[in-house]
């Protein structure tokens, strides 16, 4: 059942707004398709979808490890290539690109230097699992997800929060299967959560101290794969990317299914990002290295690196 109307979901269809050019594209066997696509040879694999404060558009290439940036003129630039498994991105409002990097932790990129510092690399002396995803409430608190090989055989994955000012490091979560993307509501007394190999999205109201109370299934889906990153329209929907059902699912405020977004190309819709000020939302697609685009209903929440 996608809705109480009983009605399906409006479709909106997704357009390729640009693919990684071949000149980028790098054939080549690398550890993590070894991982994660055993016997393919993995040219790239785009995730983390961000913006920056010009309009330029920024993504990871996991496999091997780049962060490339994607002009107005949709001419692509390697800003930076520095061996790590970057995934998730996000802006901070001082204009630096933090990168949840599953080998090495959070890190943050100085796009100017193209200079890249270690923020977390562990957690009292303990490694994390494999960090995935992050993003900033409206005090510059970053909330990040630490997924490794978790699933329904191993439902250890955590969510932190880090506040940079005093150094504190909060484990909010402990015992998700796969927890990904994540966002927080406009008055952040609310988070998102994609449980990607539980095939859920949670929902987890935040108390005045910080800590997380009554967290519950917000919607359950199906697939091989499940719900990615995520992203928050100013009206309050929530637009889920899914990773192997070739899209994008909006959810309203009571979890229905309101529309679908549906990819062009591909099945692995990764994550998705709202351009600033505008309704226009763009996808990876990471199977065949390519962003989509497509107009939602409402323009996109902002970000703390936009407010």
């Amino acid at each position: 059942m996608w809705n109480l109307s009983f009605t399906p979901p409006e479709v909106i269809e997704a357009r390729v707004l640009t693919r990684m050019p071949d000149a980028l594209r790098r054939p080549v066997r690398s550890d993590w398709a070894d991982a994660n696509k055993p016997g393919h040879t993995v040219d790239c694999f785009l995730e983390g979808p961000s913006f920056d404060r010009a309009g330029d558009l920024y993504v990871t290439d996991i496999p091997h490890g780049r962060i490339l940036r994607i002009d107005a003129k949709l001419q692509w630039h390697c800003v930076a290539d520095y061996g790590g498994w970057p995934n998730g991105l996000a802006f901070h409002a001082d204009g630096s690109v933090w990168i949840a990097d599953y080998r090495q932790g959070i890190l943050r990129l100085d796009p100017a230097t193209q200079r890249i510092t270690t923020v977390l690399g562990h957690r009292n002396s303990e490694s994390f699992k494999g960090v995935n995803d992050l993003t900033f409430d409206a005090q510059g608190r970053l909330y990040f997800t630490d997924q490794g090989q978790t699933g329904l055989h191993d439902p250890t994955g955590r969510v932190y929060r880090f506040s940079p000012d005093s150094g504190r490091l909060d484990l909010l979560l402990a015992n998700a299967p796969s927890p990904n993307g994540l966002a927080l509501s406009r008055d952040g007394t609310v988070l998102f959560l994609a449980v990607t190999r539980g095939n859920q999205v949670w929902r987890a109201p935040l108390l005045a101290d910080g800590s997380i109370s009554k967290m519950g299934a917000f919607q359950t889906f199906f697939g091989t794969s499940g719900p990615d990153g995520l992203a928050l329209d100013a009206e309050g929907r929530l637009v889920v990317a899914h990773a192997s059902l070739g899209g994008a699912f909006v959810l309203n405020a009571r979890g229905e299914v309101t529309h679908v977004v549906r990819s062009p190309v591909g099945t692995t819709v990764t994550n998705v990002a709202f351009r600033p000020g505008t309704n226009e939302l763009v996808m990876t697609e990471s199977a065949t290295g390519s962003v989509l685009v497509a107009e939602l209903p409402a323009p996109g929440l902002p970000l703390f690196a936009q407010a």
